[in-house]
C-alpha cells in the first residue's frame, strides 16, 4: 500500500472565543483558515497548483462558516482556482477525520497531494448556531435515542468512574502547568503561525486561552457548570415534557448504576476552552514528495473510528484507538506519545484508566483545558502538536483520539520519520 506522508503542520494561534473580547473575533473565519494555508504553502514551497482538495473540518456550518468554507478560504487565500475544496463535520473529531481522508486518498492511489486541516471561529459563530439541537429534531429518532448536552454526559462518566472534583482539578491543573512549560520553552513555534489583520498587523501571535498559575485551590472556587441543567426539566433540552422529569432523572433511568444521583464536578476550569482557530497539515505520497524534494517528518499508519451508546457519548476514545492499535498489531504500550482531546477532565481520565497509560505520555504539553478546543481545527492541532513532539524528544510513535458527540471516537496513529 502506497505510504501516506506528513510533509509539514501548521496551525494559528488559539483565541479566546469571546465577541469582540478574543483577539482573534474580528477575523472572518474564511481569513482565519486561508492565512492558514498561506503559511503551510510559503513554509513547504509547495506548488499549490498540485493540491487536489484541501478537506477542512467545521463543526457550525453556518452564517461565515457556511457555503463550503474550505472553497471559500482556497479563494480567500489566493490559490489557484483550479484547487478544490470539501468540508466536514464529525464533531470535535472533524480536523482529524479531515486528515484521515486526505490520508485515505494518498494511500488508496486515487491523490498524490492533499491539504487537511479545520476551523472554528468560536467568537463569530457560537456553538449550535446551526439551530440543529442534539439530533436535528427528530422526533421519530428521539424516540429510540436520546441524547443530552456533552457536559451532563462528561459527569455522567465522572459519577460511574468514581472521579471526584478534586481529582478532575489536578488534572486541570496539571494541564495548564504542562502548556505553561510547553509555552516558555517554545515547544509550539515550530508549529504557531501569527494571523494578521487586513493591514498586514499581527493581531494574535500567541495562544490567548491559558492561565499560568492555576492552582488547585483557585479551580475549587469555581461552581459546577451543569448542575442547574442537571435539575431542569428535560424541556431545558428541547425534549418533549415528562411529567417530573429532569435531565439528571433522564440519565439514571438510563444508567441507574450512577445513583443516587449524578455527580456535576465539572466546571469552566476543567473543562476544554471555547477558542478560535485554524490548522492545517500537507499531506503527500511518497513518489510525490521525492519528485519534488519534499522532506517528511511523518507518516500515517493507521487511522480509525468507533461508536459508542449516544446518552454517555464521549466515552469511545477507547474503541477508537484499540481498533487503530490492531490494525498494526500494536499495543496501547507500544505508543511513545498519546494526545488524548480534553473536551471535559474525565475524557482522558478516563482513557488513561481503560487503556492503562502512563499519565507522563499523554498531553505532556498540556491540552484543550488549557489551550482551548477550536472544535472543527482540533484534531489537526493535535497531529501537528505530536510530530512537533516526537520531533523534539526523538521518539518515533505518536497517537491521537478524540470524542466525538453522538458518541464517537477518532484515532490516528503516526510515525516519526528519523
Amino acid at each position: 500500500m502506497p505510504e501516506a506522508w506528513i510533509i509539514d503542520a501548521v496551525r494559528s494561534p488559539r483565541g479566546r472565543g469571546r465577541k469582540d473580547k478574543g483577539a482573534l473575533s474580528g477575523i472572518h473565519p474564511q481569513e482565519l483558515m486561508a492565512q492558514t494555508l498561506r503559511h503551510l504553502a510559503a513554509r513547504t514551497k509547495v506548488d499549490c497548483a498540485d493540491v487536489e482538495d484541501v478537506v477542512v473540518g467545521c463543526v457550525s456550518q453556518t452564517g461565515e462558516q457556511g457555503g463550503n468554507i474550505a472553497r471559500n478560504s482556497v479563494l480567500a487565500a489566493g490559490w489557484p482556482e483550479g484547487v478544490t475544496g470539501v468540508t466536514l463535520n464529525r464533531f470535535c473529531g472533524s480536523g482529524a477525520q479531515a486528515v484521515s481522508f486526505a490520508a485515505m486518498g494518498v494511500m488508496s492511489g486515487q491523490q498524490e497531494l492533499v491539504v487537511a486541516g479545520g476551523v472554528e471561529s468560536m467568537s463569530r459563530v457560537p456553538m449550535m448556531s446551526d439551530g440543529a439541537g442534539l439530533d436535528g429534531g427528530n422526533a421519530a429518532l428521539r424516540e429510540r435515542v436520546v441524547q443530552v448536552p456533552q457536559g451532563i454526559s462528561a459527569d455522567l462518566i465522572a459519577t460511574l468512574e468514581g472521579f471526584s472534583r478534586e481529582e478532575l482539578d489536578r488534572y486541570a491543573a496539571e494541564s495548564q502547568a504542562r502548556a505553561a512549560r510547553a509555552v516558555a520553552e517554545g515547544r509550539f513555534d515550530r508549529s504557531l503561525v501569527p494571523i494578521t489583520d487586513r493591514s498586514g498587523e499581527v493581531v494574535l501571535g500567541r495562544d490567548e486561552h491559558p492561565r499560568p498559575g492555576t492552582t488547585v485551590a483557585s479551580l475549587a472556587e469555581l461552581d459546577p457548570a451543569f448542575a442547574r441543567l442537571g435539575a431542569s426539566p428535560v424541556t431545558a433540552i428541547g425534549l418533549p415534557e415528562a411529567a417530573g422529569t429532569t435531565v439528571d432523572q433522564l440519565v439514571l433511568a438510563r444508567y441507574p448504576q450512577a445513583g443516587p444521583a449524578v455527580s456535576h464536578v465539572h466546571t469552566a476550569g476543567n473543562a476544554s476552552g471555547i477558542v478560535d482557530g485554524a490548522a492545517a497539515v500537507l499531506v503527500a505520497s511518497e513518489h510525490y514528495a521525492r519528485d519534488h524534494q519534499l522532506v517528511p517528518r511523518a507518516r500515517v499508519l493507521a487511522t480509525a473510528t468507533a461508536g459508542s451508546e449516544p446518552m454517555i457519548m464521549l466515552t469511545a476514545p477507547t474503541p477508537a484507538s484499540e481498533r487503530a492499535l490492531r490494525k498494526l498489531g500494536m499495543a496501547a504500550g507500544d505508543i511513545d506519545l498519546w494526545e488524548v482531546n480534553e473536551a471535559f477532565a474525565a475524557v482522558p481520565l478516563q482513557t488513561i484508566r481503560n487503556l492503562r497509560l502512563d499519565p507522563e505520555r499523554v498531553n505532556v504539553n498540556g491540552g484543550a483545558i488549557a489551550l482551548g478546543h477550536p472544535l472543527g481545527a482540533t484534531g489537526a492541532v493535535l497531529i501537528g502538536t505530536l510530530v512537533d513532539e516526537l520531533e523534539r524528544r526523538d521518539l518515533s510513535t505518536g497517537l491521537a483520539t478524540l470524542c466525538i458527540g453522538g458518541g464517537m471516537g477518532i484515532a490516528i496513529i503516526i510515525e516519526r520519520f528519523a
